[in-house]
């Protein structure tokens, strides 16, 4: 039976030596790929971190592992973000079937209470976000939008100026 709290000296040098090639690996593979790796995330892409975290666990505390099995693995998985990524750049049906639309939270200094249930959001977290963005009151709130990625975009300035509508191209919800 093995021992949960003590590894032999050969294991714990395995396990050392697995972090840092796989890590290596990591660090490599996402110069290769670009910024891209480090863009705020998508469903897909989310997806993709939770598997290269998944196989860098794996790789490292299985010493039974094959480190280039590993390597290979994680290529493949970052390779796929980028396809994805490329397919969804090249095709709007694929972007439209593949990737969330952002959606109107907020219209004109108006809550949209209906699009704050759909997406799960909350009155609390909408008016914490305009507190952050430094907007002074609900007037002068153009436009809260939930982007793709999670994050919320708050439009807002002075009251007698208007949302350019180019801005809100892709949003749905208003």
């Amino acid at each position: 039976m093995e021992n949960w709290i003590y590894a032999s000296l050969p294991t714990l040098l395995k396990v050392l030596i697995s972090v840092l090639v796989i890590f290596t690996i990591i660090v490599a593979i996402t110069r290769i790929s670009g910024l891209r790796t480090f863009a705020k995330m998508s469903s897909f892409d989310f997806a993709s971190t939770i598997a290269i975290g998944s196989i860098l666990a794996s790789v490292v505390m299985n010493t039974n592992q094959s480190l280039l099995k590993g390597g290979l693995a994680l290529a493949a998985i970052v390779a796929f973000q980028s396809f994805f990524a490329f397919v969804v750049r090249k095709s709007k049906k694929a972007d439209s079937l593949l990737t969330n639309d952002p959606i109107m939270l907020m219209y004109n200094g108006k809550i949209l209470y209906e699009n704050l249930e759909q997406t799960n959001v909350g009155e609390t977290d909408l008016i914490a976000k305009l507190r952050e963005a430094n907007a002074l009151r609900f007037s002068e709130v153009k436009a809260v939008i939930l982007e793709s990625t999670g994050d919320m975009s708050v439009l807002h300035g002075n009251e007698g100026i208007e949302l350019d509508p180019d801005i809100l191209k892709g949003v749905k919800g208003f």
